[in-house]
């Protein structure tokens, strides 16, 4: 039975990944698909990530302190690295105030 998920899984990517390439074959030129296609990587990304940083702590309260850190320092342009240590910092922080309120 493990096989027949596996075999309908890999039909299911491959079909994802083939048809688009097959079904378009002329360069799209609509303003409006083009904008709607660049931002979809982004939506479907932010779609994953933040349901799983709301319960990825111990709190929902610590998450969104480490969520608001890393939005405002990716706002201002800083590194990766910042950005991680950052976030991890301040929910390592609210933790810790949390655990002590």
């Amino acid at each position: 039975m493990i096989y027949a998920y596996i075999l309908v899984m890999a039909g299911v990517t491959y079909l994802i990944r083939m048809l688009p390439l097959t079904l378009f074959q002329k360069k799209i030129n609509n303003i409006y698909i083009k904008s709607f296609l660049y931002y979809i990587p982004y939506a479907c990304l932010t779609a994953m990530t933040f349901p799983a940083i709301l319960y990825a702590t111990e709190s929902p309260v610590s998450a969104l302190a480490g969520f608001t850190a890393a939005v405002i320092l990716a706002m201002r342009k800083k590194s990766l690295v910042t950005v991680a240590v950052f976030a991890c910092a301040a929910v390592f922080i609210a933790e810790r105030i949390l655990n002590f309120l």
